[in-house]
């Protein structure tokens, strides 16, 4: 009996460090948290728990289509923050895309210098708004580079930004740097960092538009 418990609590031990395999629901987690994985490299230590059942940061459910693969996360963010004047977007649908914990960076120049602003998605929600839905907002992706290893991606994506369709020239352009992460189930947004063109002195580069001939993955 004494070497059956042993056993037992071995394999319960050994369960816990190695974690859920893909595509299965950790038990302690709500159905729409990040079921992030828990294996470790060999000697280092276990994960920390993730926030169990209770977290209100937990994002709501996501559509599987947008999640399903990096092209379709990518392509729900735009989608969802884009629409005319007057229209109201779909919060909630955006707040799906990103882990809890997710960031807006970007570098503002300010007389000369660079003052970085760091946003949540809802810090991100409260500021844009009144802008997207009072003017229109379009924000087109144009050209992409990817790059995946494991669990990680990461998606230098050019974009334009118009208040009408019908613009025939972006008012702005600019790169966003997006980082992602799969669990094994989905795909979640975990970083946007951006910046915008400015022609005088920081142009986009060439390899980084429609044009070029490094393309688009």
């Amino acid at each position: 009996m004494k070497n059956a418990a042993t056993l037992i609590i071995c394999a319960v031990a050994l369960a816990y460090l190695v974690g859920t395999g893909p595509g299965e629901q950790d038990p302690q987690m709500p159905p729409n948290h990040p079921q992030l994985p828990r294996q470790v490299p060999p000697g280092h230590p276990p994960l920390p728990q993730q926030p169990g059942e209770s977290d209100p940061s937990a994002p709501p459910v996501a559509d599987p289509a947008d999640v399903a693969s990096v092209d379709a996360l990518v392509s729900a963010y735009y989608e969802v923050i884009s629409g005319p004047a007057g229209e109201a977007r779909d919060w909630d649908r955006f707040r799906s895309l990103f882990l809890p914990e997710a960031r807006f960076i970007t570098a503002k120049t300010i007389s000369g210098r660079s003052a970085t602003i760091n946003l949540t998605p809802e810090q991100f929600i409260r500021f844009n708004q009144k802008y997207f839905e009072g003017s229109g907002y379009f924000e087109a992706e144009v050209n992409r580079r990817t790059d995946t290893f494991g669990n990680i991606a990461h998606v230098f994506s050019t974009y334009e930004a118009r208040h009408k369709l019908s613009e025939p020239e972006p008012y702005s352009r600019g790169i966003n740097s997006i980082q992602i992460l799969g669990d094994g189930r989905r795909w979640w947004i975990a970083n946007v960092m951006w910046d915008y063109e400015r022609p005088d002195e920081n142009p986009i580069p060439p390899e980084y538009l429609p044009d070029s001939t490094g393309g688009a993955d």
